[in-house]
């Protein structure tokens, strides 16, 4: 797992506002304490971008399996996505924890489309392109990814086998910026990353070519870029972010959690932030449906990962 980056943020100063009391809790104001929220990837990545947006102050280097021991009590919780809840326990040989005996979904906050994209030399200006070129050329396209057994190799991985089978060679980066680098640069010809501002920047700029997004819609913040499904059927590859909490939280907590999340999300601010950012929030949601949306994304996943053979030590 990445260098491990915790942020605490004091719900207590506004639980009046945001949390009001109800249920079993009514005689026990809950929070009255910071909160710790645990964010496990470096700073800068597309998942600190939310946990800044949600945290005020700066706590311990933690991680999921930290999260995990926590107390089931509201005050430890984990900024949790597609690679810590699904991925990184099953590529491990021996995880420190069980995403699913260890923890309860509290809420979705937003999700991250990853993205085919190629540098502009690649003669191929839309997805159908890009599969006949590969077709045509078996084992001279390479793609590059954040590393063997990210999100953003699976992504790859789907796209080949959706496809048909396309020989196109995986170069793993040890994170996403070098390999962005090297695509605008010329030196790589496609990539599966996940979509930020930044990337949306450079196709506008025409250093790269976005040629689709792996989301079941279009983006709001690119309409002009079409979804891989109106080609490719089934290749959706995005990362959801959310609230997770340790195993044996009680459901009132949970349910106070989430009507916060809601709140925020509610905001027109917080919205339009997480749109220019290359998220689409997610709006329809709750502890039931944000569990039933991992649940799905886990039995979608899972045969791909096996199909990789992909393993860590």
């Amino acid at each position: 797992m990445n260098r491990r980056k915790s942020l605490a943020f004091a719900l207590a100063s506004v639980a009046a506002s945001a949390l009001s009391p109800f249920g079993a809790f009514a005689q026990a104001p809950y929070p009255t304490r910071p909160i710790k929220l645990v964010v496990p990837f470096p700073p800068g990545g597309v998942v600190d971008v939310i946990g800044r947006l949600w945290v005020e102050k700066v706590g311990p280097s933690l991680g999921a399996a930290e999260a995990a021991r926590g107390q089931p009590d509201g005050y430890t919780l984990l900024l949790g996505n597609t690679s810590t809840q699904i991925l990184n326990p099953a590529v491990m040989s021996r995880p420190p924890y069980d995403p699913v005996k260890d923890f309860v979904t509290v809420d979705m906050i937003a999700l991250s489309a990853t993205s085919i994209i190629v540098h502009p030399s690649v003669p191929a200006r839309n997805l159908k392109q890009l599969i006949g070129y590969a077709r045509a050329n078996p084992g001279k396209l390479s793609y590059g990814s954040a590393g063997a057994g990210t999100l953003t190799n699976l992504s790859g991985e789907m796209f080949k086998q959706l496809a048909g089978g396309l020989d196109i060679v995986h170069v793993p980066y040890k994170g996403v910026g070098l390999g962005i680098a090297d695509l605008v640069g010329g030196y790589l010809p496609m990539m599966t990353p996940n979509v930020t501002a930044q990337l949306l920047n450079l196709h506008r700029s025409g250093k790269v070519r976005i040629l689709a997004v792996n989301a079941p819609t279009r983006l709001k913040a690119a309409p002009d870029i079409p979804a891989a499904v109106e080609t490719l059927p089934n290749m959706i590859a995005q990362m959801f972010n959310g609230l997770f909490a340790p195993a044996g939280t009680p459901k009132p907590i949970i349910e106070r959690l989430s009507q916060a999340t809601r709140k925020a999300l509610a905001e027109e601010g917080f919205q339009k932030t997480l749109t220019q950012s290359g998220f689409e929030p997610a709006l329809d949601s709750s502890p039931e449906k944000a569990q039933r949306f991992v649940n799905q994304e886990r039995e979608r996943f899972i045969p791909v990962i096996k199909a990789t053979g992909f393993k860590t030590d």
